[in-house]
């Protein structure tokens, strides 16, 4: 909290969700004394005259997110860093960061994809899904990936196809509801409460577990279930809840970063030995949840990424993470793609350039499954813009 010793540097994208997630680290922060803090703003894109679609709207919607975002960022120091054509990776695009060109130096003519054949869209894995009738859909993949968006488009589209359809998240952002907007028929949207969780799991374990101790026993019984373990285990249990109603409808889970992912690969002995130390009992739901995860029947895993080096390489480990517990996801869904928008502005096409050897290594040796989703110049909230992702 010293400023001659600490600055902190808030990173984030022109994007509203990033900017408001960037609001929400500060508060945390300025809640315990640090207030040193600036702000970086990277990969902010101007077009100059361009009349080219996605240009223009990117433009628009980076200018939108800046003069809306919160309050507490605004008043912070702001240093911006241009969108860069070629990434980040490498040193020569860290030199590029401090003393960005005017515009990308290597930027030609012609189809950027060159004779690459681009992954189909959202649709196909939607139709694959549907033909089932019923189970878990699960989004993973690295925080601002677009989790939330692909979820809520999964969920829709089943639900105009004639499902019903459980839309639930256990991301204390709870982006959901703000990107559904709204009530669709067939959908329900829910969200596991951190709070409520705990306080059911522990009355719970009291009423059955405490019943027959005495004043000292139940002093320890509580003790016990204030250790950071019942939080997770108490999330846990109604994550299997939430995934036992795939057995009669569409369960649509829009996970948590990596949270939950790691709680996953360690949660069966995690929770018997919860299970042990509180004479809890097991609810069927919990007994069958790894099995359920397993069953590529029952659950459809989508790995969410963008067509950049960092996002595809953490997607990839999380998918080895997944692997060593028999998991298996059944997609992966390529998101943000410049190189499949349309654009014909110079840096943007370049920038699409850039995304062939990421969305290649995709295709080729990390799923047999896949979908290209568009940068789009309408922003994919409410039905109609959800329904972009499935053209």
């Amino acid at each position: 909290s010293d400023p001659r010793e600490t600055t902190v540097i808030l990173v984030s994208r022109p994007e509203t969700s990033s900017l408001h997630e960037a609001g929400r680290t500060h508060g945390e922060l300025a809640a315990l004394g640090i207030g040193n803090m600036r702000l970086a703003i990277n990969g902010l894109f101007a077009a100059r005259g361009s009349t080219d679609r996605i240009a223009a709207a990117m433009t628009r919607r980076a200018e939108a997110a800046l003069a809306n975002m919160p309050a507490a960022l605004a008043r912070l120091e702001v240093v911006t860093l241009p969108l860069l054509p070629g990434g980040t990776v490498g040193l020569e695009a860290l030199r590029r960061m401090t003393v960005p060109d005017e515009s990308p130096d290597s930027a030609t003519e012609g189809n950027p994809a060159g004779d690459m054949e681009l992954p189909p869209g959202l649709a196909p894995l939607v139709d694959e899904i549907a033909a089932r009738g019923h189970g878990v859909v699960m989004t993973m993949g690295k925080g601002g990936v677009g989790k939330t968006t692909v979820a809520a488009a999964v969920a829709l589209a089943l639900a105009k196809r004639g499902g019903q359809v459980i839309l639930s998240t256990t991301d204390p952002a709870a982006h959901l509801a703000s990107t559904v907007e709204g009530v669709v028929d067939g959908m329900t949207v829910t969200r596991i409460d951190p709070q409520a969780e705990v306080a059911r799991y522990t009355n719970d374990i009291l009423a059955k577990a405490g019943k027959n101790l005495d004043a000292g026993g139940l002093a320890m019984l509580e003790e016990d279930l204030r250790s950071p373990c019942t939080e997770e285990i108490a999330i846990f249990r109604a994550f299997a809840r939430t995934v036992d109603e795939g057995k009669d409808g569409f369960v649509v889970l829009d996970t948590a970063p990596t949270g939950h992912t790691i709680l996953l690969l360690d949660a069966a002995e995690a929770y018997h030995r919860e299970v042990m130390r509180t004479q809890g009992e097991m609810p069927e739901s919990v007994r069958q949840l790894l099995p359920r995860l397993r069953n590529p029947d029952f659950t459809r895993i989508l790995i969410v990424t963008l067509p950049e080096a960092t996002p595809v390489h953490e997607a990839q480990r999380l998918q080895d993470d997944l692997a060593r517990s028999g998991i298996h996801p059944f997609a992966w869904v390529i998101n943000q793609s410049l190189l499949a928008s349309g654009t014909h502005d110079a840096l943007l096409c370049e920038r699409g350039r850039h995304e062939v050897p990421f969305i290649r290594q995709v295709v080729d040796h990390l799923s047999a499954r896949s979908a290209l989703i568009p940068w789009l110049a309408e922003p994919p909230t409410g039905a109609a813009g959800l329904a972009q992702l499935l053209r």
